[in-house]
């Protein structure tokens, strides 16, 4: 399964595409996780222009529901020589969901090695799961493995304050080939990233999100390092590294996003679900 699979995108015309937003590309509140928005919209813009993506970073300004369908649709602002720059516009029944502006191009100049540093960290197999709670359960985290490399477990957290540098194993299923769109959905865990300095489970829904592609090299699993940098006035922002198996740096990933603790329903507490 590539990424245009696990999306379910299809062309529809020259600069139009559609996706139905399933199971697997939501979040735990039942709308489009924001990665796989980002992801979709790389994907347009990569087949509309011939061309990889350099960048891309998506505005979120209203959900997209479970079972929606989302059109996409690429404007090419300018074709340079290298360099070309355009937008995908995502939408759900008129309504503007988010807009992704990308540079997609090719240089040429390589430096030898990338100029920061993978952190040392276990295996993926040596890692503990991340378990996650029950209520997140029918969303695209039961579609994402993932190992914690850094950091605390969820059944860890204990509201003594921690590190705000965490780092998760993430592999998606079939063994996907890395790609900028693969990227952009692993990239989108930097949201969660507030919870280990925090030392309780928070919810980050992203305002925005940027992706950076350095070189896409083939990897079973994309180590997420994830720094956050500030939470103020509940809003947070962080930075995520992308790693390969191999210390390949794959490409960055931050955001800003609305931050709240999520409190789980006594029911739950009670039942012992979450």
């Amino acid at each position: 399964m590539d990424i245009r699979e696990f999306l379910g995108i299809e062309r529809e015309g020259p600069t139009t595409w559609r996706f139905v937003v399933t199971e697997r590309l939501i979040t735990p509140g039942h709308f489009l996780y924001g990665g796989c928005g980002l992801a979709s919209g790389v994907e347009a813009l990569e087949e509309a222009t011939g061309r990889p993506a350099i960048y891309a970073a998506a505005h979120y300004l209203s959900f997209a529901p479970l079972g929606a369908t989302a059109t996409v649709e690429v404007d090419v602002a300018v074709i340079g020589r290298r360099v070309t720059q355009a937008r995908a516009t995502t939408s759900v029944e008129g309504r503007e969901v988010l807009t992704v502006n990308a540079a997609l191009g090719e240089g040429g100049l390589d430096a030898p090695t990338p100029w920061v540093a993978m952190p040392d960290v276990p295996a993926p197999i040596q890692c503990p799961p991340r378990v996650m709670p029950r209520r997140i359960a029918g969303s695209i985290f039961d579609h994402l493995e993932t190992r914690v490399a850094l950091g605390r477990t969820f059944d860890q957290l204990d509201g003594s304050p921690g590190t705000p540098h965490t780092a998760l194993w993430v592999r998606l299923p079939d063994h996907l080939e890395p790609s900028a769109g693969t990227l952009a959905i692993v990239g989108d865990l930097v949201s969660g990233g507030g919870s280990e300095p925090l030392g309780r489970q928070m919810i980050g829904r992203s305002l925005d999100n940027t992706i950076r592609i350095a070189t896409l090299t083939a990897t079973e699993w994309v180590l997420c390092d994830i720094h956050m940098h500030a939470l103020h006035d509940g809003f947070a922002q962080g930075i995520g590294f992308l790693w390969s198996e191999d210390g390949a740096l794959l490409g960055t990933a931050s955001q800003s996003m609305s931050a709240r603790f999520w409190e789980p329903p006594a029911a739950e507490e009670a039942s012992g679900l979450v």
